[in-house]
C-alpha cells in the first residue's frame, strides 16, 4: 500500500525514481507525485491517477535533479485529488515529504501548528508531518551532537507522532540529501555505485543494485551523495547490516504474459518446487525446516497450535488448521489478525503462535505477533519476503522462496502456504503417532503436487471458455466441504477482487441454512466436489441448486462418477493426496477469476480499491 522511492547520486533521479514508482503500481495507489531538489528550491510534480499520467505532467515540467523523492498514494485521509497527492511541501516551503502510514495524533498537531502561523494545503495527515518538521527546524540549533540540523529537526518530530510511517524528506538548506524513517512501515535503502535508493519495496531498487539494508522500527537513514549514516530516535548510532537481494528485476517483469496474475499463476509448479526444496528428511519420512529455532521436542510439547493472518494468507491458516487437526490431532485456532490483536482470547501457556504474510508487512498480522510476543508466545512465521518486519521479529520462520508476487490478486504465494501448511501437519504429525509409510507416502505426494499443478494449467483453453459463459453474471457462490471449504471462501474472494462481481464462499452443507435463498437462474455455483466419503453429500447439495434452477460450475476429480446433468460445466482435476488437494484445486478457481476478470476488461493487475499489501490499519 503506497510506495516510496528516493533517490541521491550522480545520474537523474526522475528517470530512475519513475522507474521505481512503475514497479510499485503493484501495490495499490491512485495518485502519484515527484519533487527534486534543484538550486536550493523544490521542483515539484504530482498527480492523481496513474503513474503514467504523472510521466507526461513531469516530461511537460521539463522537472529534472540528481537528488529527488517519489511516491504513489492509496487515500487514506482526504480524496483522490492532485492537492491530495504527495510529496508535501511545508509552508514555509524548506521541506518536502512522502509518507506511508497513518498518523493519529494529526488533528491535535494541526491545531497547534496552525496557531503557529502555519497554513495547509491539502486534507491529508502526512502535510502536518512535513509542517511540524518545518516547525522544529526552525527552532533548531546549526548541529546537536554530531547530527545535522536536518536529521534531528525530523528525529524531534517522530518523538511526538502516535501512528505508523515510512517517509522520505528533502530540505533546501541541505542539497543532495535525503533524511528517512520508519516505525511499522517498510523502508529499504540500496547501497548502489555512488548512489542511493529508498524505497518501501525491493522491486523498486533491485534494477540498480542488489544490496540492500533493511531498516527497522525507529530508525533514520541519512543520505548523502558520498555515504550513509543510520541512527535511532534516541540518538545512538546503528551499525547498518548490508544484505543481498536473490532475485533479478527479471523475475518481476510480464514477459510473454499479458498480466502479472497471469504470468505467477502458471509460475506454481515452480514455485512449489522452490518452496519444498531441501524440506525433507534424508529418510523421505518428514519435513524438516532450518529456520524455526525451536527443538523437536520443544515443538512436540505444543498442546495446541493459534495461526494468525489477514485475506488469502487467512484461507490458507483454514486448510493448515483442517489438516493438523487431521494428521496430528493437536487442536488448532485460526483467528483474522485484525481481531485477535483486540480480543482478549483465553491460550493455553502451551500454545505456539504462527503468522502467515506473503509480504511480512501486513499491519494486522505484524500487530497480532507483537501482541502475541508480548504475552510470552513463541511466534512462528510463514512469509516470503526475505528481510520483512515479520520475518525479522518472529522468534522463527519458513521462507516460501515463491519469488516476488506482483499481482494484487495472490496466487502462487497462496499454494505456496498451502503447501508449507501441509508440511508443518507432516512434521507435527511425524512427531506424534504417523507411521513412518504414511510419512513416506504423505512426501511422497507434496513431491508430486507440482506435476499434478502442471496438469491442471493444461485445461487452461477450456476454462477460458467456461469464463465467457459466466463473465456477465453478478453474483456466484462458491461451495466446498472440509479442506475444500476455505477454497470455496477463496474462490470467491479471487472473483471479488479482480472482476468485482458479488460472490461469497460458504460450506456446502450450509446452502439449507439460509443462503439458498440467494439460488435462481442469474446466481451461479461453483461446486467443489472430489471423490470420497462425502462426495454423496456434496451431490445432494447440487442437486437441491439444480431443482432450483442454479447454474452450476462443478470442479472434481478424475473418475469420480459425477450424475449427468448435475452440473452445466465440469472441470476435472487429478485424483490425489487429501494434502495436497487444496493446492491442486487452487487451480481452476484461479484461472476462472482470472479469464472472467479479463473478458469484463477489468484491469486485474491493479483492482480498484485494492493494495497488495496491506501497511495501514
Amino acid at each position: 500500500m503506497c510506495g516510496i522511492v528516493g533517490y541521491v547520486g550522480k545520474q537523474n533521479a526522475v528517470s530512475i525514481i519513475l522507474e521505481g514508482l512503475k514497479r510499485l503500481e503493484y501495490r495499490g495507489y491512485d495518485s502519484a507525485g515527484v519533487c527534486v531538489e534543484k538550486g536550493r528550491k523544490l521542483d515539484l510534480v504530482k498527480k492523481a491517477g496513474r503513474v503514467d499520467n504523472l510521466a507526461k505532467a513531469v516530461a511537460k515540467h521539463r522537472l529534472a535533479g540528481t537528488t529527488g523523492i517519489g511516491h504513489t498514494r492509496w487515500a487514506t485521509h482526504g480524496g483522490v485529488t492532485d492537492e491530495n497527492a504527495h510529496p508535501h511541501v511545508s509552508s514555509d516551503e524548506k521541506f518536502a515529504l512522502i509518507h506511508n502510514g497513518v498518523i493519529e495524533n494529526y488533528a491535535q498537531i494541526k491545531t497547534f501548528l496552525s496557531g503557529k502561523g502555519y497554513t495547509f494545503q491539502s486534507e491529508t495527515d502526512t502535510e502536518v508531518l512535513c509542517n511540524l518538521i518545518a516547525y522544529h527546524y526552525a527552532k533548531e540549533p546549526a548541529r546537536t551532537k554530531g547530527h545535522s540540523r536536518f536529521v534531528e529537526s525530523v528525529r524531534k518530530t517522530l518523538r511526538h507522532v502516535e501512528g505508523t510511517y515510512g517517509i522520505a524528506v528533502l530540505c533546501v538548506d541541505f542539497p543532495g540529501e535525503i533524511v528517512g524513517a520508519r516505525k511499522a512501515s517498510p523502508l529499504i535503502l540500496g547501497v548502489g555505485d555512488n548512489e542511493y535508493i529508498l524505497a518501501s519495496d525491493a522491486s523498486a531498487l533491485v534494477s540498480r543494485t542488489q544490496n540492500v539494508v533493511y531498516l527497522k522500527d525507529g530508525e533514520i537513514v541519512h543520505l548523502t551523495p558520498k555515504n550513509f549514516s543510520i541512527s535511532t530516535l534516541d540518538q545512538a548510532d546503528v551499525s547498518p547490516v548490508v544484505d543481498k537481494i536473490t532475485w533479478s528485476i527479471a523475475d518481476s517483469e510480464l514477459g510473454k504474459h499479458t498480466h502479472f496474475m497471469e504470468k505467477e499463476i502458471f509460475e506454481q509448479p515452480t514455485a512449489l518446487e522452490n518452496a519444498m526444496r531441501g524440506r525433507f528428511s534424508a529418510d523421505g519420512s518428514t519435513a524438516q525446516f532450518g529456520g524455526l529455532n525451536i527443538t523437536a521436542s520443544e515443538f512436540r510439547e505444543m498442546e495446541r497450535f493459534m495461526f494468525c493472518a489477514c485475506g488469502t494468507a487467512w484461507h490458507a491458516c483454514l486448510v493448515t488448521e483442517h489438516l493438523i487437526e487431521r494428521f496430528a490431532r493437536i487442536p488448532v485456532e485460526v483467528d483474522y489478525a485484525s481481531e485477535f490483536r483486540y480480543r482478549n482470547s483465553p491460550l493455553d501457556a502451551r500454545t505456539l503462535f504462527f503468522v502467515m504474510s506473503q509480504s511480512g508487512e501486513t499491519i494486522d498480522t505484524l500487530a497480532a505477533l507483537r501482541e502475541a510476543k508480548r504475552k510470552g508466545y513463541r511466534v512462528m512465521a510463514v512469509n516470503n519476503v526475505v528481510g520483512s518486519s515479520i520475518a525479522r521479529e518472529a522468534d522463527g520462520g519458513i521462507y516460501q522462496h515463491v519469488g516476488p508476487e506482483v499481482g494484487v490478486a495472490s496466487t502462487k504465494a497462496f499454494t505456496s502456504q498451502l503447501l508449507i501448511g501441509a508440511m508443518i501437519a507432516l512434521y507435527v504429525a511425524r512427531m506424534r503417532d504417523m507411521s513412518f509409510s504414511d510419512g513416506v507416502g504423505y512426501v511422497n505426494a507434496l513431491k508430486g503436487a507440482p506435476d499434478l499443478v502442471r496438469k491442471t494449467l493444461k485445461q487452461a483453453a477450456k476454462i477460458k471458455v467456461i469464463a465467457k459463459k459466466y463473465a456477465g453474471y453478478n453474483d456466484m457462490l462458491f461451495l466446498g466441504r472440509l479442506s475444500l471449504f476455505p477454497l470455496a471462501l477463496e474462490g470467491a474472494l479471487k472473483l471479488k477482487e479482480i472482476s468485482y462481481i458479488h460472490a461469497e464462499g460458504y460450506p456446502a452443507a450450509e446452502m439449507k441454512h439460509g443462503p439458498i435463498a440467494l439460488v435462481s437462474e442469474k446466481c451461479p455455483s461453483v461446486f467443489f466436489a472430489p471423490k470420497g466419503e462425502i462426495f454423496s453429500k456434496i451431490v445432494s447439495s447440487m442437486q437441491e441448486i439444480k431443482a432450483r434452477k442454479g447454474p452450476i460450475i462443478a470442479i472434481t476429480t478424475e473418475g469420480s462418477d459425477l450424475p449427468k446433468g448435475v452440473a452445466d460445466d465440469v472441470i476435472e482435476i487429478p485424483e490425489c493426496h487429501e494434502a495436497v488437494l487444496p493446492i491442486v484445486a487452487a487451480i481452476p478457481i484461479q484461472l476462472l477469476s482470472y479469464y472472467i476478470a479479463v473478458e469484463r476488461g477489468c484491469d486485474v493487475d491493479k483492482p480498484r480499491n485494492l493494495a497488495k499489501s496491506v501497511t495501514v490499519e
